[in-house]
């Protein structure tokens, strides 16, 4: 998210979690268009995570103490030893990329007393945002060690796709999906009435 005004917007379509990529390089670099005291001054109810990619960790610390976060999002090359110092100050959701044939659990299993939650995301060139999906069904069997964000190319048409998902997996510990490019209007600019449109529909399936 990078205007103030579609924050309060999603908040108000039923949205759980609101992001902010601090990583320069990505068009959605958030402090192109709001200043931390921006998102630390944020009048919602909603969690705020902060996205950072191999970033130094005092920087990443300093963000986040200055915009108030509630999680921060490591969605890098970051090891071990990295993620359990953020997580001695803010709970951290780790990203792995993922490829076909993945072997997951080997993955996953090294972080998972050093973050809070996964997210998994597709492979690209890019850290995230490429708008691709990877095959979700390699989660299926994998007996996941933490709580975990699904990602990478959602569409609002998706909704009925991921509760079918989700009803496949009830015990595997999917407990977010993570909307970002298909919702946006151009990079960082969200089509709020489309987010809205699939929380609706998310919701609306029984489970």
């Amino acid at each position: 998210m990078t205007q103030l005004e579609q924050i309060y917007g999603v908040e108000k379509a039923g949205a759980d979690y609101v992001g902010f990529i601090f990583y320069r390089a990505s068009p959605r670099y958030v402090l192109n268009h709001l200043s931390t005291f921006d998102i630390r001054d944020l009048n919602v109810d909603i969690q705020r995570i902060g996205v950072f990619v191999n970033e130094d960790e005092n920087e990443v610390l300093r963000i986040a103490d200055e915009c108030d976060l509630d999680m921060v999002q490591l969605h890098g090359d970051e090891t071990p030893s990295y993620c359990a110092n953020i997580s001695n100050h803010y709970p951290v959701v780790k990203t792995f990329r993922m490829l076909k044939d993945d072997n997951i659990l080997w993955k996953v299993n090294k972080y998972a007393n050093v973050s809070d939650y996964f997210l998994f995301d597709t492979k690209t060139v890019q850290f995230g945002g490429s708008g691709e999906k990877f095959d979700w069904s390699t989660l299926v069997d994998i007996d996941i060690p933490n709580p975990y964000f699904l990602s990478g190319g959602i569409g609002v048409d998706d909704a009925e796709a991921i509760n079918s998902f989700a009803e496949e997996i009830v015990s595997k510990k999917l407990i977010a999906v993570d909307i970002n490019s298909k919702f946006e209007l151009s990079p960082g600019n969200k089509d709020v009435r489309q987010v809205e449109r699939f929380i609706v529909d998310l919701k609306s399936y029984k489970k």
